[in-house]
């Protein structure tokens, strides 16, 4: 699997899945905004690779979901990353990149357990999942693990923290 897409994989179904129950509409509004943070690969031919991505959030207008769109970066070299994910019934459908059919992956189902989402992904004969934690409103915390003779390997991890403006307030006395 290319680099690309299992960075694609690692953050954006986070992004989208994170809150499978009644508390999905409250994540994804708290995912919107600008995110970065470091990553390693864990595991496989490239383990030990570190990177950081940088993601900008938005909720889709039409339903409830999630778009992201940035990059990955493992030193001068940058990969641009973005997805498309949507509520469908209790779960959720998403495309990374453009799809297992192209050169990403695609979110096949997820569900949300005690503060977590733990997600479904697949591309091709991979199978896999992601677990995400939102820890509190600034950091996102996320692990993509595959399916390897019958057992799930833990291959990418990633810290994510919130990018936030300095604003300097005060106030004028009269």
């Amino acid at each position: 699997m290319r680099f690309s897409t299992i960075l694609a994989t690692a953050f954006l179904t986070a992004l989208a899945t994170f809150g499978a129950q009644a508390s999905d509409k409250k994540f994804f509004n708290e995912i919107q905004g600008k995110w970065s943070g470091p990553g390693e690969i864990v595991a496989g031919k490239y383990k030990g690779t570190k990177f950081v991505c940088t993601f900008d959030g938005a909720n889709p207008a039409e339903k409830a979901g999630m778009e992201v769109d940035g990059s990955c970066r493992v030193g001068v070299f940058a990969q641009p990353m973005s997805a498309l994910i949507l509520k469908a019934g209790g779960s959720y459908t998403g495309q990374f990149l453009d799809g297992e059919k192209g050169k990403g992956m695609d979110v096949t189902g997820g569900r949300y357990t005690r503060g977590r989402i733990v997600a479904d992904i697949k591309r091709n004969d991979l199978r896999g999942i992601m677990v995400a934690n939102l820890s509190n409103p600034n950091a996102l915390k996320v692990t993509i693990s595959v399916k390897h003779e019958g057992r799930l390997v833990p291959v990418i991890g990633m810290n994510l923290a919130r990018k936030t403006d300095a604003v300097v307030t005060g106030s004028i006395r009269n």
